[in-house]
C-alpha cells in the first residue's frame, strides 16, 4: 500500500489540457507515507510541519482484543459516516479515541466512491478509465498521507486522478462544473473545524454533495472491501499495477480564484475602476490557518483591496491560534479587534475548508448565526423580491419577521446543511422560487451558485453589496441592512451525552428523541405543541415532510412551541440527535426573561425524569440550567 501510494505520488505532472502557468511558491513538506514526495504551496511562510504518525500504529485502527473481529470485518468504517460526510480520528493523541480513519480505510472508501459514481453515470463503466476524479485537502498534518491513500483507491478503480493539493471544499465541487476541468467527481479531505487529530472525506458529483443515504452505501461497500483485504482476498496484481498509475497535479485554486474575481468585477461594473473595483476598501481576512488565505491574496488584493492586518492566512494543520470556525468566539473577537484597529470596512472569518463564513462590519459588530442569515436575506431579496428563504429550525421568530418585513417568505426546516439545501432544491423543483438556503452555523447556499454552500461566494455577495452601497453615495456599512433585526431575549444550547457504546449511540439517541415526540403528541407537557405544519406551505414554515416523497432522515429531531396564559407563545425547544457525536442537542429560545429556564425545568420534570431518560442520556446540563438559569 505504502509503496503503491508513493509511486502514485511521485508521478505528478501538469496536464496539457489545462494551460495554467505555475506561480512561484514556497514548498512545505508534510511527510506522508514513507517515501511519498508530496508537497503543497505555502505563500508568505517558511514554517515546516512534520507528521509524527507515520509508524505502523497509525496505519490501522488501534483496537482492543474484543474488537478485533469487528475491525477485521470493516464494521468500524460504517461508524465513520457523519451525515453526508465521513469523519474520524486520523492521528494519535485523543484521549479515549483510537485512530480509525486510516489509509487502508480511505483507500477502500475512494475506490467504492468511484464505483458508485460509475454506476450512476450513463456511458461510464467502472474500471474503464473514463472517469476523471479530483482530490483536494485542507492543511491538516494527516492530509498528505490520506490523499495518497485516496489516490491509490481511485487508481485501483482505474479512473484518472487529478491532485488539487491544498484546496477548499467548494473548489472541489466547482472543479466538476468549470471548464476546462469539469471532472466527473471530486473528493475533499477535511474535517472542517474539528481538532487537528481528526480528518474526513466529502464527496461530490456534478449534481452536488452526496446525501447521507448515498454516503452510507459507499461506506458499506468500503467495509466489504476492507474485510476482504484483511482476509487476503480481493487484491490482485492488476489492481496493484493500476494503483501505481500517474496522478496529475492541477492548479485549480488559481482558476477558482479568478472565477470569484470575475463575478465581483461583472456584478459591480465599477465606472472608474472596472478591473480593480475594491480600490479604496480595506478588508481583514481571518483564515484560521486553514485553506482560506487564497481569498486575501488571489481575490481581494488582485481587485485592489488592502488586506494588511489580516490574520492567520498561512496554512498550518495544527491550528495554533484558534479553532478555524466563524462560530468560535475567539475567532470573532480577534477579527473584530483587527477591524477596529485597522479601521477596516469589513472583516471575514472562514472555517478550515471555507464552506462557511462569518463577517464583522466596519463598526465592529459580529455578524453570524441569525444575523448572517438576515444579512444574506436582505441582499438576496433586493435582487429577488418575494423569494423564499430556507433555514434550519434553530432560527428565531424575529428572523421570520425580518424576512417577511423585507418581502420574503421563510421556510423553517430540519437541522443539517444538506437538509436545508435539499429542501431549497425541492421547493424550486415544485415551482416555489427559493434563492437562499442557510443554516445558523454559517453554511449558506444560493440558487445562482449551483446550490453550493460556499463561504467564499457568500462573502463575494456581501462585498458586491458593500461596494454598490458606496457607489450609491452612502457611507453606511453592510451592518445597516440588519438594523431592524430583533434579537431573542434568551437563547441557549444544551448537550446531553448518550449513555451507550459508540456502536449503539445512534439508536439510543434516536429512541430518546422519538420519545419526546410521543410525549408532545400525547399532551404530557402542558402548553407545549409539536411544531410541524405537515405539507410545506412556505408562509407557515415546514419542519416535517408528509408528502408523497418525504426526504430521507439522517437524524431524529423535533421542535416544540411553548406557550402559557400570561405570555401566549413565548418560545420554543428543539431536541435533535447529533450526527457529529454521540450526543443529543437541546436548543431553546425565549422572548421573555426566564423563559428558557422555565422550559428547561418542564423538560426535565415532565419529560426526562418521568420517561427514565437519565438512564439513556446524561441530563446534567439540563438539570444545572433548570436550577441556576445558566451553565456557569
Amino acid at each position: 500500500m505504502a509503496a503503491a501510494a508513493a509511486a502514485a505520488a511521485a508521478a505528478v505532472v501538469s496536464p496539457s489540457s489545462c494551460k495554467l502557468k505555475p506561480k512561484s511558491t514556497r514548498v512545505l513538506t508534510s511527510s506522508p507515507v514513507a517515501g511519498a514526495g508530496f508537497s503543497f504551496a505555502l505563500r508568505r511562510s517558511q514554517r515546516t510541519f512534520t507528521s509524527s504518525s507515520t509508524d505502523a500504529a497509525s496505519a490501522r485502527p488501534m483496537v482492543a482484543d474484543g474488537e478485533e473481529a469487528e475491525e477485521a470485518a470493516g464494521e468500524f468504517i460504517l461508524r465513520l459516516q457523519n451525515g453526508p460526510d465521513v469523519r474520524g480520528v486520523a492521528l494519535e493523541g485523543e484521549k479515549g479515541r483510537a485512530v480509525d480513519l486510516t489509509p487502508p480505510a480511505v483507500e477502500a472508501l475512494a475506490e467504492s466512491f468511484e464505483e458508485w459514481v460509475a454506476e450512476k453515470m450513463v456511458g461510464k463503466i467502472a474500471g474503464s478509465g473514463d472517469l476523471r476524479v479530483s482530490v483536494g485537502r485542507d492543511p491538516r498534518v494527516s492530509g498528505p498521507r490520506l490523499s495518497a491513500a485516496a489516490f491509490a483507491g481511485l487508481a485501483k478503480a482505474k479512473c484518472r486522478v487529478f491532485d488539487m493539493g491544498l484546496a477548499t471544499t467548494p473548489a472541489c465541487f466547482m472543479s466538476t462544473v468549470l471548464h476546462p476541468f469539469a471532472y466527473d467527481a471530486s473528493i475533499m479531505i477535511t474535517a472542517s473545524h474539528l481538532p487537528p487529530t481528526r480528518n474526513g472525506l466529502k464527496f461530490f458529483t456534478r449534481e452536488g454533495g452526496l446525501r447521507p443515504g448515498e454516503v452510507e452505501e459507499i461506506c458499506r461497500r468500503a467495509a466489504r472491501k476492507y474485510s476482504l483485504r484483511k482476509m487476503g482476498l480481493g487484491s490482485t496484481a492488476a489492481a496493484a499495477a493500476a494503483a501505481s498509475a500517474p496522478v496529475i497535479r492541477v492548479d485549480f485554486m488559481t482558476f477558482y480564484a479568478k472565477h470569484l474575481r470575475d463575478v465581483i468585477i461583472e456584478k459591480i461594473s465599477h465606472p472608474q475602476f472596472y478591473d480593480t473595483p475594491l480600490s479604496g476598501f480595506k478588508v481583514i481576512v481571518n483564515a484560521g490557518n486553514g485553506s482560506g488565505g487564497f481569498f486575501a491574496w488571489d481575490v481581494l488584493e488582485k481587485l485592489g483591496a488592502d488586506t494588511s492586518g489580516s490574520l492567520h492566512l498561512d496554512p498550518d494543520g495544527t491550528f495554533p491560534n484558534h479553532v478555524p470556525n466563524p462560530a468560535d468566539p475567539t475567532a470573532m473577537a480577534l477579527t473584530r479587534a483587527a477591524v477596529l484597529r485597522h479601521d477596516a470596512d469589513l472583516g471575514v472569518v472562514f472555517d478550515t475548508d471555507v464552506d462557511r463564513s462569518g463577517v464583522v462590519d466596519g463598526s465592529g459588530v459580529a455578524i453570524n448565526g441569525d444575523r448572517l442569515i438576515a444579512l444574506m436575506a436582505a441582499i438576496v431579496l433586493k435582487e429577488r423580491p418575494g423569494t423564499t428563504i430556507v433555514t434550519d429550525a434553530r432560527t428565531s421568530a424575529a428572523l421570520t419577521r425580518f424576512i417577511a418585513g423585507a418581502g420574503g417568505r421563510h421556510c423553517l426546516y430540519r437541522v443539517g446543511y444538506r437538509n436545508v439545501i435539499d429542501k431549497g432544491v425541492q421547493l424550486n423543483r415544485d415551482g416555489v422560487e427559493t434563492n437562499l438556503m442557510m443554516e445558523t452555523t454559517g453554511h449558506g447556499a444560493l440558487k445562482e451558485n449551483y446550490f453550493l454552500d460556499d463561504g467564499a461566494y457568500m462573502v463575494v455577495k456581501m462585498i458586491i453589496e458593500m461596494v454598490r452601497t458606496r457607489l450609491a453615495g452612502s457611507s453606511e456599512g453592510i451592518g445597516s441592512l440588519i438594523e431592524d433585526l430583533d434579537e431573542p431575549i434568551e437563547s441557549v444550547e444544551l448537550r446531553l451525552d448518550v449513555r451507550a457504546q459508540p456502536k449503539d449511540a445512534k439508536h439510543v439517541a434516536a429512541e430518546a428523541v422519538e420519545a419526546f415526540r410521543k410525549s408532545l403528541q400525547e399532551g404530557k407537557l402542558s402548553g407545549w405543541e409539536l411544531d410541524a405544519c405537515g405539507d410545506c406551505w412556505v408562509s407557515d414554515g415546514c419542519l416535517v415532510d408528509s408528502g408523497d416523497a418525504p426526504a430521507e432522515v439522517d437524524a431524529r429531531m423535533y421542535r416544540a412551541k411553548i406557550s402559557d396564559e400570561k405570555n401566549g407563545q413565548y418560545g420554543w425547544l428543539h431536541m435533535r440527535q447529533s450526527v457529529h457525536s454521540p450526543t443529543v442537542a437541546v436548543n431553546m429560545q425565549s422572548s421573555v426573561s426566564g423563559g428558557c429556564r422555565a422550559a428547561a425545568t418542564v423538560f426535565r420534570d415532565r419529560f426526562l425524569i418521568p420517561n427514565g431518560m437519565e438512564k439513556m442520556l446524561n441530563i446534567t446540563q439540563v438539570d444545572h440550567y433548570a436550577r441556576r438559569g445558566s451553565l456557569d
